[in-house]
């Protein structure tokens, strides 16, 4: 055998000839990718592999793209955007998971990889790391600070439940309201596990923060997310970072009862009031309304008593002083002695006032003369007969007697001037004997004949009688 030709042949020579008894004819590189991607498709038509997420990412297609590997291999993975979709899970890297696919290669990078068509976490160590690093993160944003904390009203009005319509939880809650302050309930009912429960709750807690104060529907003054006791994959829904911020940023107390006691979830971090169950979320919402009564009764009796006490000290008080005071007849008794001394006093006085009169009566008596009580007696007289004769002087009526006459109106006024006489319809003449009734005449009056006149008899002193009863 010659070498040279061996060894021609084994490298190649300049241009590509056939050689005796081979018959298969070369295969182009798209050939060959596609006899790869057959063979590794039929051999592997389902596959499930555990590893390590790294690399995650979402293209803006929708498309999921992600690597899976251990601690000795790397497998590049592909998850469409239909199932990426439906993940119940946020894939992040270094979670631990099992992916079920078929493998199939990428000829355009001469890759193998498996196409996803599910993804799950490895166990709930997986889980549990995941909620870590969720509870973490959001922890860092401040969601979980104590200061976000807002008290719960004493007794609110209104509350808003968000939970399964059809569960024992709803009816747990109304009944411990029922027992303890019947209140105003709305049910926003949703979803508490599985595909979209996540998006469900946060609606329906945005949805209850959205409403406006006095709508036609009351806006509740609490809002108790609830759900039933299950396993950590039941009560994922809960832990979910859309549930985390509805909740953070709603702007009525919130308080999360989900689960059971030894459950948590981050709902229980976010909300203002966690509650070890459903029923105990009722009690941490409203009072016991007889307890309530019973307070208020206490409170009444002792304001009551409050009032009462300061009259039963000033009652004693005053009895205290009472006691110390001096009797009445201790008081009054010097008075009563001092009242029958001025008494007694008074009378002598009188007395002697009544004799001194008397003795100065008698002296004056004596003292009166005869002479000076006529001379006083002739003045009065004197002043009383004057007075008598003015009198008759200025009587109207007394010159009737020397044949004068009087005129009147027919209501008795005299009149003096003709002018005014002429204005009456009727007069009335007044003689000494009596009245004639005459009427105005604007005629001459007649002529009278001229009468000598009568002698005027003396006038007589009247005569008055004695004031002491003398003729």
């Amino acid at each position: 055998m010659a070498a040279p030709e061996d060894s021609d042949e084994g490298a190649g020579g300049l241009v590509a000839k056939g050689r005796a008894g081979d018959n298969a004819e070369p295969l182009s590189v798209s050939e060959l990718s596609a006899a790869l991607k057959r063979t590794v498709e039929e051999s592997f038509g389902f596959v499930r592999l555990r590893g390590e997420l790294s690399g995650v990412k979402r293209a803006a297609s929708g498309h999921l793209y992600c690597a899976l590997k251990d601690d000795k291999a790397v497998i590049d993975g592909v998850m469409w955007r239909g199932n990426a979709e439906r993940l119940a899970f946020a894939p992040e890297d270094g979670l631990e998971v099992i992916a079920s696919g078929k493998l199939t290669t990428y000829p355009g990078r001469s890759k193998y990889q498996i196409v996803i068509d599910r993804l799950e976490l490895a166990g709930e160590g997986a889980l549990l790391a995941l909620l870590e690093k969720l509870r973490q993160r959001l922890g860092a944003e401040g969601l979980f600070a104590p200061e976000r904390k807002r008290p719960l009203l004493f007794l609110p009005r209104t509350i808003g439940v968000v939970t399964s319509p059809t569960g024992a939880v709803i009816r747990d809650i109304l009944h411990r309201l029922a027992d303890r302050f019947p209140s105003h309930v709305i049910v926003w009912p949703v979803l508490v596990q599985g595909k979209g429960s996540a998006e469900q709750v946060a609606a329906a807690v945005r949805g209850f923060s959205a409403m406006p104060e006095g709508g036609q529907v009351p806006r509740p003054d609490l809002v108790i997310v609830a759900r039933g006791g299950g396993s950590i994959e039941d009560l994922w829904g809960f832990n979910e970072e859309v549930v985390v911020r509805a909740i953070s940023e709603c702007t009525i107390p919130v308080i999360s009862a989900v689960g059971h006691e030894t459950d948590t979830t981050l709902a229980d971090y976010a909300a203002d009031r966690r509650a070890p169950t459903p029923t105990a979320a009722a009690e941490i919402a409203v009072p016991v309304r007889a307890e309530l009564a019973a307070v208020l009764l206490d409170f009444a009796g002792r304001q009551q008593r409050a009032i009462l006490r300061p009259v039963a000290l000033g009652r004693e008080r005053l009895a205290a002083r009472a006691d110390r005071l001096p009797k009445i007849e201790a008081l009054l008794q010097p008075q009563a002695q001092k009242l029958d001394e001025l008494t007694e006093r008074l009378r002598r006085g009188l007395a002697d006032r009544a004799a001194n009169a008397r003795d100065r009566l008698q002296s004056d008596r004596a003292r009166l003369s005869a002479p000076l009580l006529k001379s006083r007696l002739d003045r009065a007289r004197d002043r009383l007969e004057a007075t008598a004769r003015l009198m008759a002087s200025l009587d109207p009526d007394a010159v009737l007697q020397r044949g004068y006459a009087r005129v009147t109106t027919t209501d008795g006024r005299t009149l003096t001037d003709a002018a005014l006489a002429r204005k009456e319809d009727a007069l009335t003449l007044r003689f000494r004997d009596g009245e004639l009734g005459v009427v105005p005449n604007d005629g001459p009056p007649p002529t009278a004949k001229r009468q000598k006149p009568r002698p005027v008899p003396p006038r007589q002193r009247p005569v008055q009688d004695d004031l002491f009863g003398e003729g």
